[in-house]
């Protein structure tokens, strides 16, 4: 895929601020506060700071709408699983998502990030049940593998498959924000699930 122009377009916490042409696709982002979803979407997009990346974990509280060659759009979702949030917050945050993940017509698929150091937690794992819930495939992103050697790589990716449940048709990419390793692979994912869905991208 290549990237001509990416851009915020608006950062939205109701479906009255959705970007209104429902015409073109969206592949939605979620996963805990720290676990760089924000790098992901700068490495995927060859931005360094489109994606605002913050030392604070849970800064992210609206839904980030960025627009991709004005045919395409990734929707960066609330980080969950930081404790300092309060829990009116973390409700407000769960009830935006399920609004979105329930009603967006042009919503292609929820990419589930998890950092592949760690075991998924149990909101990983219900993020996980939400997203097959509402009816789409299972898709896990697993950032930093450059944190652990290739050697120790399947190991890991074998734990995250486990904790979560994963079946034999979803689908498990080691991502690296750091070296770009994986980001070929997402994006032929991506291409491949707008043609399955009947979407017209260029991907020169």
């Amino acid at each position: 895929m290549k990237i001509r122009s990416a851009e915020i377009l608006i950062s939205a916490v109701k479906p009255a601020q959705y970007p209104e042409d429902i015409n073109q696709p969206e592949i939605a982002m979620a996963g805990r506060s720290n676990v760089g979803k924000s790098s992901t979407i700068n490495m995927l997009l060859n931005r360094r700071k489109l994606a605002r990346t913050s030392s604070s974990p849970g800064k992210t509280q609206t839904l980030n709408f960025y627009g991709i060659n004005d045919e395409f759009r990734l929707v960066d979702l609330p980080g969950y699983g930081y404790a300092k949030v309060s829990k009116s917050a973390k409700a407000t945050w769960g009830n935006m998502m399920e609004t979105y993940l329930s009603g967006r017509e042009n919503l292609v698929a929820v990419f589930l990030l998890v950092d592949i150091r760690h075991k998924p937690t149990a909101q990983d794992k219900q993020m996980y049940e939400w997203i097959k819930h509402f009816g789409f495939q299972g898709i896990v992103i697993a950032t930093k593998s450059d944190k652990i050697s290739r050697g120790q790589r399947q190991k890991h990716l074998s734990i995250i498959k486990k904790e979560l449940e994963m079946e034999a048709d979803d689908i498990l990419i080691p991502v690296s924000a750091q070296n770009r390793d994986g980001k070929e692979h997402v994006w032929s994912l991506i291409e491949e699930l707008f043609r399955v869905n009947d979407y017209e991208v260029r991907e020169d």
